[in-house]
């Protein structure tokens, strides 16, 4: 679950902390697909859901932004395709 504790053995000395000395996990410690599974579901239930209103305003300004910046671009790539033109004929 989310909320175990560490053990004492996983915890790195008082002396080493800072100097980039942690400790592997061995193979043996791996966690389960079940544990990993639980987990998961653990920590998207701490998540704040948007409502249907605000997700319909943020998909709006997203795509907003996104035909906003292809615009730009495609502006910039159209003036410098008629620069080279001009300039190479």
């Amino acid at each position: 679950m989310a909320t175990e504790t560490r053990d004492e053995r996983d915890e790195p000395e008082a002396k080493d902390e800072g100097k980039g000395k942690g400790r592997k996990k061995s193979p043996s410690r791996r966690t389960s697909p079940a544990l990993f599974v639980r987990q998961v579901i653990a920590e998207l239930r701490k998540v704040i859901w948007p409502t249907r209103r605000e997700l319909v305003t943020y998909t709006t300004a997203a795509l907003v932004f996104v035909l906003v910046m292809v615009a730009i671009v495609s502006g910039f790539d159209y003036g410098l395709q008629k620069g080279v033109y001009a300039i190479f004929g």
